[in-house]
């Protein structure tokens, strides 16, 4: 396996047709189970594609900044060109035919998220660079594991489907649809598809409590979109709206921006806000304004815990956690060390939007450029792929 990294590292809607496949999106099978009465529908009535995390338009942004060696990107292009996982000699890990999280024994766990990484970052330095060395690692890693895994368990199982699915999910997307002719046969392609609802779903369509249930609800939102089912996006989107323990008012607590983990530790809590973050990008794209849901709740969140994490003093209701937990104070542990989350929301809400966010504005500019996520708990790299 390969050394490891040095850090721990309604709008129009347009169904754009795939790109060397010489076919559209897939059409996946769906959820086996009924949706509930009344249920909370986005809407739509098809997927943009690409359409996890970016546009179209936002590759040949980043490409045409890079190309032009604009600020703020050449230097964020530079931290990620030079990441262990943007490397197209990188070794692949898998695929594996189980892969275990959270249990005694685990197997395969690392060995998917090196990949889901390097995955990622090779479909994005495909785009960027049009070296079709990056394209063809991408696509070796995401092949090999549709054609081996078959299971994932563990006690944190939906913690692996859910973060895992959806960072293979965005570089399914970007491969799916921009890579080089003739690179996918549509049977590959129905296999990845099939890969994703068989194994991946039924882990994650159930929706825990708090954070683990966030990361099932990005996973499918994001799963869904690459699988082009709007069936599991419609599951995911009502799910973030009214879910009792992982929705989004749930998760961050309307009028002050607390989060449901701010007793636990700093590092969950900014596990929580990165992937809310990362649903409201997919959903921008798909022409959903999950950014300003609630009152633009989000933006309270990372404000929240911003400022706290800035050294400055927050209220705190010691009422207000998870479904499961409370914790009596806010949490100290983690205080002050910032994960590579916030320039996905600064850029959002202070470029685009227009608002005010001083203290994430801050953590913006301190971490800029941006680099490498925790493990494979975000896309990192913010200064390069959000930047506006």
């Amino acid at each position: 396996m390969n050394e490891p990294p040095a850090t721990p590292t309604r709008r129009r809607f347009l169904q754009i047709t795939a790109v060397g496949t010489g076919a559209a999106g897939l059409t996946g099978a769906g959820l086996a189970t009924a949706r509930p009465a009344g249920a909370v529908t986005s809407g739509l009535t098809s997927l943009t594609h690409p359409g996890v995390l970016h546009s179209r338009a936002d590759l040949d942004r980043i490409r045409g900044k890079v190309a032009a060696g604009a600020a703020p990107w050449i230097d964020g292009y530079k931290v990620f060109a030079a990441d262990f996982f943007s490397r197209s000699a990188y070794v692949v890990a898998g695929g594996r035919e189980t892969v275990t999280r959270g249990s005694a024994d685990e197997a395969g766990n690392t060995e998917l998220w090196y990949d889901c990484n390097a995955a990622y970052q090779n479909a994005l330095m495909w785009y960027i660079t049009r070296d079709t060395a990056h394209a063809n690692k991408a696509l070796e890693i995401i092949k090999s594991w549709t054609n081996a895994l078959q299971e994932i368990n563990g006690k944190d199982a939906e913690l692996a489907a859910g973060i895992y699915g959806a960072k293979l999910a965005a570089a399914v997307e970007i491969m799916h649809y921009t890579g080089p002719s003739g690179s996918w046969t549509p049977a590959e392609l129905a296999r990845t598809v099939a890969m994703f609802e068989n194994i991946f779903v039924p882990l994650i369509n159930v929706y825990g409590d708090g954070g683990y249930g966030l990361m099932g609800l990005k996973g499918m939102l994001q799963i869904a979109v690459a699988c082009n089912n709007l069936t599991l996006f419609n599951d995911a989107y009502d799910a973030f709206y009214t879910h009792s323990c992982c929705g989004l008012t749930k998760l961050v607590q309307p009028g002050t921006g607390q989060c449901c983990e701010s007793g636990r530790d700093q590092a969950h809590t900014q596990l929580i806000l990165g992937s809310l973050a990362e649903i409201c990008q997919t959903g921008w794209i798909q022409g959903l304004d999950l950014y300003g849901a609630s009152d633009s709740l989000l933006l309270s969140g990372f404000e929240y815990t911003a400022k706290y994490n800035l050294g400055n003093t927050v209220p705190y209701d010691p009422a207000f956690g998870r479904c499961d937990w409370h914790w009596p104070a806010l949490s100290t542990d983690g205080r002050g060390t910032f994960r590579s989350i916030y320039e996905m929301a600064y850029n959002h809400y202070v470029k685009r939007a227009g608002r005010s966010a001083p203290y994430t504005s801050r953590v913006a500019g301190r971490l800029r450029p941006e680099g490498a996520p925790f493990q494979c708990d975000h896309p990192g790299f913010g200064t390069l792929l959000f930047s506006l």
